[in-house]
């Protein structure tokens, strides 16, 4: 009896020890899992996710260069120059300045090749610096104000010019803006951008990120314009344009700057330069310019037909030249906009031909809470399209406007066409 006794507690104790090592097992299985995922974890965290955007623009990349590791921390000379050599040479786009990964401009020191870091320039350095880089002929002929514009005081724009004669690239830095006015009356400060042309051909337009309430915004983003001989810059001409960014309603223009670039020489390099803002220049036109427009009402299919015809003796959309027209055509029933349409653009022309037809469906027997909005437009693609000029038709219209509707009205099924004048946008 007592072997079988001893051999029953030995089987007794197989399944304890079992027991024991394979919660031994488990604990150290789930121990080794969590150690692999934190070192997969820990290594994903320390690589830079890749960064590229492309954004075109009237036929224009814009992009800047892939980041890494190090240039997010501010890479030297070498790598800078290596990145920058794997772009074609004879291809025509913009080099934005690096952003971070949360879109924001990290602060780098630059090196140039005549002047200290812009960095350390006060605005007394810089207006004494520049007046050793330019001339004294093409200062007087750029910075002559008015004692009008004087008293304005719409601050002062901060910026650099360079040329690249190895890449055959025209590179300007737009540092800052100081002393801007505040557009916004109930917060006193304003969300001020640049957008920045290159003129006569129109060709090139860029713009600044928007920064919120200041007054002094240091922007200080480069871009770089690839494909321009050096010896085309003497025929070009800066044109920057201040503008404070409103979100419910067209953005507020500041002023602007305009820098013809005759007698600017780059060839020694980096020149820094500061000009005041002033008003931007107003239309020196009589007026925005005449619409033709024919109209006809189908009293038995309640429709109207809206024919727009011809513009005339637009004026001109900026200090470029021409505008790039376009109409567009609301209706509204009782002031509230039921429908929309719009032309084709008319490339750079002040007489334009139109000759589009709508119809639109009348919600309502009569024209008596009817009218229709028409808005011509410049088109541009860099930034929101200016108005050039506003015209309304209706029962409550003024001047020629309510004269039209009038006729449209007695003489139903007729086709009515007349020339209007626009008014402010």
């Amino acid at each position: 009896m007592a072997p079988i006794a001893a051999s029953r507690q030995h089987f007794d104790e197989i399944p304890t020890v079992v027991g024991i090592f394979s919660a031994f097992g488990l604990v150290f299985s789930v121990s080794l899992f969590a150690w692999i995922c934190c070192q997969r974890k820990s290594s994903k965290s320390n690589k830079t996710p890749p960064y590229k955007f492309v954004h075109v623009l009237k036929g224009v990349d814009i992009y800047p260069e892939n980041l890494n590791s190090k240039k997010k921390f501010g890479a030297d000379d070498k790598s800078e120059a290596k990145n920058k050599s794997a772009m074609p040479k004879n291809s025509l786009h913009l080099d934005l300045e690096k952003k971070d990964l949360n879109g924001n401009f990290p602060k780098t020191t630059s090196k140039m090749q005549s002047s200290p870091n812009l960095e350390n320039v006060s605005p007394k350095q810089f207006s004494e610096r520049k007046k050793d880089s330019v001339s004294p002929d093409s200062l007087k002929s750029i910075t002559s104000l008015s004692s009008e514009e004087k008293q304005d005081k719409l601050g002062t724009l901060f910026f650099s010019l360079e040329y690249n004669f190895e890449k055959k690239a025209f590179v300007v830095n737009i540092k800052e803006a100081r002393g801007l006015p505040a557009m916004d009356e109930q917060s006193m400060t304003s969300d001020p951008y640049i957008k920045m042309t290159i003129l006569p051909e129109k060709k090139h337009k860029v713009k600044t990120r928007v920064l919120r309430k200041t007054l002094d915004p240091a922007f200080d983003e480069t871009f770089t314009f690839y494909g321009i001989p050096y010896s085309q810059i003497q025929d070009l001409t800066l044109h920057f344009m201040i503008l404070s960014f409103d979100r419910f309603s067209r953005d507020d223009v500041i002023g602007e700057v305009l820098i013809p670039l005759a007698g600017i020489e780059l060839s020694e390099g980096r020149m820094l330069m500061d000009r005041e803002i002033i008003k931007r220049n107003v239309r020196k036109s009589s007026g925005r310019g005449e619409l033709l427009i024919s109209l006809c009402y189908q009293s038995t299919t309640n429709t109207l037909t809206v024919v727009v015809l011809k513009a005339r003796h637009l004026p001109k959309s900026d200090v470029s030249g021409l505008s790039d027209p376009y109409v567009k055509v609301n209706l509204y029933h009782a002031k509230k906009r039921i429908s929309k349409k719009k032309t084709h653009v008319k490339k750079c022309t002040p007489n334009a031909v139109f000759n589009e037809l709508f119809v639109f469906d009348i919600p309502c027997e009569g024209l008596d809470d009817i009218s229709i909005e028409f808005l011509v437009l410049d088109s541009d693609r860099g930034s929101r399209n200016e108005v050039i000029g506003r015209l309304t038709l209706g029962s409550s219209a003024e001047g020629t406007g309510g004269e039209h509707w009038k006729e449209i009205c007695e003489y139903p099924r007729r086709q009515i066409a007349k020339w209007h004048m626009l008014c402010d946008g």
